[in-house]
């Protein structure tokens, strides 16, 4: 019959089609698996995902977090967790990660000088990833939070088809332009079944530290304008503030430095919304 012939078809052109899409893999000793991402760069995305990973370990010590920068040409966790070094190498040839303040970290900036540039076409840089997320040994986690590199390309695609990830959460300050890649980034994570968990409006306000005027450098509920378009949540609103950026450059990220401050406390807030939306992790 016609009916029994379409679905023959039907089921040749879905096999077809899957051939082309690399099967996801879980990684191993990973239970869950948080990407950090902003359509365009210089939105604080780095920053947010380092103090997420260590508001997340902070919330439960009895967790084990790890904190992945697939930003393979700018790679930026080794300078704010404050390490240096090369990987050692387990007997099975995996390369182990580098611990700070409880995090195990894992980045391109461990295996390349600090200030070479990575020039490398695309294929060359889709091998690094693989290899980061591949030939780690993470030995037990709770949470891996993966700092992705800004926009909507080939990382992207390749981290979310070839692992499971649990969410993902977008970075964007309130800036239209900010906004306009940030709402793209949300598109790219929903055509490939990766659920976004919320965003986070990220230097929404400025106080002077003199006469503590505020001022919206960014612009001020843009960011909230988009989650209500897409039908998402606020994660959290993080100020703009001086005490954010120096301990991140000093390699003392603000929920580990100044745990009672404003912005360690939007960090823990933003963590546990996160910790409220993650499916129950396997056993």
């Amino acid at each position: 019959s016609s009916s029994s012939g379409d679905e023959a078809l039907r089921d040749k052109r879905a096999r077809i089609l899957s051939r082309g899409l690399p099967k996801q893999k879980p990684i191993e000793g990973v239970k869950q698996v948080v990407v950090v991402a902003s359509g365009k760069g210089g939105v604080g995305k780095s920053t947010t995902a380092v103090n997420i990973a260590l508001a997340l370990a902070a919330n439960d010590s009895a967790k084990e977090v790890g904190l992945l920068d697939a930003d393979i040409y700018g790679p930026s966790i080794p300078k704010m967790m404050n390490l240096k070094g090369n990987p050692e190498l387990t007997p099975k040839n995996l390369m182990r990660p580098l611990k700070n303040y409880g995090i195990a970290c894992m980045s391109m900036g461990f295996l390349i000088e600090e200030t070479a540039p990575v020039v490398w076409r695309g294929l060359m840089v889709m091998s690094a990833v693989e290899k980061l997320l591949r030939q780690v040994d993470w030995g037990e986690l709770d949470y891996l939070v993966i700092d992705m590199p800004p926009g909507t390309g080939d990382v992207q695609l390749s981290v979310s088809q070839n692992i499971p990830i649990a969410g993902a959460v977008i970075v964007s300050t309130p800036q239209d332009v900010a906004l306009l890649d940030a709402h793209r980034g949300a598109e790219m994570f929903r055509k490939v079944h990766v659920p976004v968990l919320g965003l986070v409006q990220n230097m929404s306000v400025f106080q002077c530290p003199k006469c503590k005027h505020e001022t919206h450098i960014f612009g001020t509920d843009g960011v909230k304008d988009l989650a209500k378009t897409l039908g998402l949540d606020i994660l959290g609103d993080v100020p703009l503030h001086i005490n954010i950026r120096e301990t991140c450059d000093s390699g003392q990220p603000v929920v580990i430095s100044q745990p009672q401050s404003d912005a360690a406390k939007a960090y823990h807030k933003i963590a546990m919304e996160i910790l409220r939306r993650l499916p129950v992790p396997p056993a």
